[in-house]
């Protein structure tokens, strides 16, 4: 009877704020003579804050238009802008930047949902070691992080140097498909100086009187460290998990003026890399068998971050000119 009478009341209380919401909202437009999205745009400054509020309210609608806005193919935005104009009986002429703030928002809500279709196709599409594309790139991942040592052959104890678990890379990459692969390489390319620090921390031992034997052996649970591109498929994961659970909303409406990219995902990725490593170093772990833990542990220290709507996650190098900041 209490949970009856509990679910009854949380419902009358729903209906409650629901009508008064709108009533709300109804008594607001006629005060100010301004809709809720020119409310929105005219009070928040562009970014997460402005362009995650225009998306609440364009989901909520009761407009068949607006809720099929936030779906709308990246070509159509303009129109779809103009036809919110006209719904709202808005003047384009008497508030020019209302449109213009419009669009942008738009434009990054579409492409942040154009964004998870991108990466989970990647994610999804195995590593097929007869397609040369695929073979060419895990090559250039090897000459990139290991300039000075040639392979010896495709199949080699080699690739254990650069953290993969063995002779065959192709069976690491698995769980994330060809997006490890895409991220990896990325990080090795546009961020060597760091990828190639991080690498070279993560071989070195964590005891400075570790025996020579055991370096020779690759006894790792006395290092600092970990498998490089193990945990660069594994960070691949925890940035996935952030893009589909709209978590990175936050970072990417931040830094992406209009529609988000892969390459954005991609510089995420590369601040996650560099910002776990130093993280994996403060929490000075006892062995690899800490990894779960640790990386758990970063995870939601991320979100906490993300759950600040004027914060953006920017790896530090020069490929987007950008940093960790507040803005």
């Amino acid at each position: 009877m209490k949970h009856f009478l509990r679910v009854l009341t949380q419902f009358f209380l729903f209906l409650y704020c629901k009508f008064l919401w709108r009533t709300l909202k109804f008594v607001t437009r006629k005060v100010t003579g301004r809709c809720e999205l020119q409310r929105i745009c005219y009070s928040n400054k562009p970014g997460a804050r402005r362009t995650l509020k225009i998306e609440s309210s364009l989901k909520f609608s009761k407009s068949e238009l607006l809720q099929s806005a936030v779906s709308s193919h990246p070509d159509a935005v303009e129109k779809v802008i103009d036809d919110i104009m006209t719904l709202k009986k808005i003047n384009p002429d008497a508030n020019p930047q209302l449109g213009i703030s419009l669009q942008g928002s738009l434009l990054q809500i579409v492409g942040y949902r154009n964004l998870v279709v991108d990466v989970e196709k990647l994610r999804r599409e195995p590593y097929d070691c007869e397609n040369t594309e695929h073979e060419d790139m895990l090559l250039k991942l090897w000459k990139t992080l290991r300039p000075d040592a040639p392979l010896t052959g495709r199949i080699s104890k080699q690739w254990c140097e650069i953290g993969f678990q063995g002779s065959d890379p192709k069976t690491d990459f698995r769980g994330m498909g060809l997006l490890g692969l895409h991220n990896l390489l990325y990080f090795a390319e546009h961020d060597k100086a760091t990828a190639l620090q991080v690498l070279h921390d993560s071989l070195q031992p964590k005891h400075s009187k570790m025996s020579k034997a055991d370096w020779e052996k690759k006894t790792f649970d006395k290092a600092i460290g970990y498998s490089f591109a193990i945990v660069g498929i594994n960070i691949t994961d925890l940035a996935y998990s952030l893009l589909v659970s709209g978590a990175l909303k936050t970072h990417l409406y931040n830094v992406a003026p209009e529609m988000p990219s892969l390459v954005h995902f991609q510089q995420t990725f590369c601040y996650l890399m560099q910002e776990f490593h130093k993280f994996w170093i403060e929490q000075d772990p006892c062995d690899i068998m800490e990894f779960n833990r640790i990386r758990d542990k970063f995870h939601k220290r991320v979100l906490k971050q993300l759950k600040n709507h004027n914060m953006a996650l920017c790896p530090h190098f020069a490929a987007s000119d950008l940093h960790l900041v507040n803005l």
